[in-house]
């Protein structure tokens, strides 16, 4: 499926699409979706040839503008949130860490079956590393799964939990400042229209008051804030979401969230001109990330505290105009949980580790590979064991970086394999998708949000 050389990826598209300048001409939708598409999303991800991946990159990129399919900021539908004059939904933020082009595929299945589009496919910094993804590959490989399926539509593609980490902030400030935002310079001309930046990492809840505590947070996330104001392409209002309480630690309260927008605001206000600021907020309520596995491998019961989501997005909206509040760590509760977050008015909900358990332990994942996995995890990531961790939950809460590690050997699966858990996601997304209550928002989506195609300057390898 990959390509070899760059002759080679120029063969296989005659016929199929052709390249003028900034742009790509489908001749033959068809052929595209069922001969090309899967050797350029393969060759985007595996090939060993720097030239070719960015030239499948870019293809797959202007051949899905050419169907409609766009990268897009949903600030519309946020700031139509945050006005009260659409409600009803909860917006998914799905975190793909594996097999992307494969497990993208399925959203759209799900999402092409229920009229949905109100959806978000998201990274984080962090998995973008031990996932082997960068931005620009992550929003190659959905839009070639958009293309494979027939969905067309805005392509919300979010920087998930652009985070500050704390120790090496400590050690150097201006070093970790400099990473994040080199990684929102790659991010936005990768597509990324929304990202969400997480200096909660930084909240110290030793010293005296809560502006003090939340001094740093609301300082970076508004310095960020203006880093991608200036970066975002012309006629794009990128989305930018804060985080208040680092998932995991203390639950947030309402006084904190508003102290952090009066400090943030503040600080977003110093600088000469308007500056469009946050659409939404993170915090705390009960969760962690992945869940908390127990002793056995199971994942402990948690309780959500769904008061303080319902009233810090109803503050959110009247006060700030924002969307609400967002969930994190979600993707593991059980199944009656979800039909919460539409009620209490949650305006987005992020889901990973759920998804990637299905990958692991569908009947249909060979165990083979996951042995080797599990072994070069024992071996190679030892380190990262916990004192009083079982090898269950070591395993469990290690085994997320088994994707960019066997990434080829993920995506060569066998197709019945590929397409049995590809049925198991799909079901998986179209239980939640009802749950959340995006079935039919496609109407609403694209009323209001209206992509701006960006150009994309061809590689000089296809037009040398």
């Amino acid at each position: 499926m990959i390509f070899s050389t760059i002759d080679d990826l120029r063969k296989s598209i005659e016929g199929i699409v052709s390249i003028e300048g900034t742009r790509v001409a489908v001749l033959d939708e068809s052929r595209l979706r069922e001969e090309l598409v899967d050797g350029l999303a393969y060759s985007m991800a595996l090939s060993t040839d720097e030239k070719v991946r960015e030239a499948a990159t870019w293809i797959i990129r202007r051949a899905g503008a050419a169907l409609g399919i766009i990268p897009a900021s949903i600030q519309p539908l946020y700031e139509a949130m945050g006005k009260e004059t659409v409600s009803g939904f909860t917006v998914p933020a799905i975190n793909l860490r594996g097999i992307t082009f494969h497990s993208a595929q399925a959203v759209f299945r799900a999402a092409l079956a229920m009229d949905a589009a109100a959806i978000l496919f998201e990274i984080a910094r962090s998995e973008i590393g031990y996932t082997d993804q960068r931005p620009a590959e992550y929003t190659a490989a959905v839009t070639a799964a958009a293309i494979k399926t027939g969905y067309s539509g805005p392509l919300f593609i979010q920087g998930d939990h652009f985070q500050i980490n704390a120790k090496k902030y400590r050690n150097d400030p201006s070093a970790e400042l400099e990473a994040v935002k080199q990684l929102i310079q790659e991010a936005i001309p990768g597509g990324f229209y929304n990202i969400d930046i997480d200096a909660s990492t930084l909240v110290d809840l030793s010293k005296g008051s809560i502006k003090e505590q939340q001094r740093d947070n609301f300082a970076i996330t508004a310095d960020m804030t203006k880093l991608i104001r200036n970066l975002e392409p012309p006629d794009v209002t990128i989305t930018v979401g804060g985080e208040i309480g680092e998932v995991g630690t203390k639950n947030t309260t309402v006084e904190e969230f508003e102290i952090f927008m009066e400090g943030y605001l503040e600080e977003l206000g110093k600088d000469a001109g308007p500056v469009t600021g946050i659409s939404k907020i993170s915090i705390q309520t009960g969760t962690t990330h992945g869940g908390v596995p127990l002793p056995d491998g199971s994942i402990a019961s948690v309780k959500i505290d769904f008061d303080t989501l319902e009233s810090i997005s109803r503050i959110a909206r009247s006060k700030y105009g924002l969307a609400g509040a967002v969930q994190h760590g979600a993707s593991t509760l059980p199944e009656e949980a979800f039909d919460r977050f539409p009620a209490t008015r949650t305006a987005e909900i992020h889901l990973a580790t759920g998804f990637q358990n299905i990958i692991y332990d569908s009947p249909h994942f060979p165990e083979s590979l996951k042995s080797r996995i599990y072994d070069y995890i024992r071996a190679e990531l030892k380190g990262e064991k916990k004192e009083n961790d079982t090898e269950e939950q070591f395993i469990y809460k290690t085994r997320k970086k088994g994707f960019g590690r066997f990434k080829k050997e993920f995506w060569y699966l066998d197709t019945p394999v590929l397409e049995a858990i590809g049925a198991e996601l799909q079901d998986r997304f179209k239980l939640l998708f009802g749950k959340l209550e995006i079935s039919g928002t496609k109407e609403t989506v694209h009323q209001i949000v209206k992509p701006v195609d960006v150009p994309l300057s061809a590689p000089e390898s296809l037009v040398s």
